[in-house]
């Protein structure tokens, strides 16, 4: 499963976890991401990898957008 997300600058993707694989894409801005115990900027055309139940969230550095993949796919995201 594929997930457009559009961040303004100084937006926050709270800290949290979910049981999916996740590789996030930056296709436009930059952003500050904390994986587990660690932290990055990471800016367009970089990638990461969340495993599974591994706490991370975000910090919008500059406007952007991000390309998230989730297997298996998110039925959370799916529910109305």
């Amino acid at each position: 499963m594929m997930v457009k997300v559009k961040f303004r600058k100084g937006d926050v993707g709270a800290m949290h976890s979910h049981p999916h694989s996740q590789v996030t894409y930056v296709a436009e801005g930059k952003f500050e991401f904390t994986v587990g115990d660690r932290t990055m900027i990471v800016e367009a055309g970089d990638a990461l990898f969340k495993q599974p139940d591994i706490v991370h969230g975000c910090r919008c550095l500059e406007d952007g957008v991000l390309i998230d993949c989730f297997s298996p796919k998110r039925e959370d995201f799916l529910k109305k």
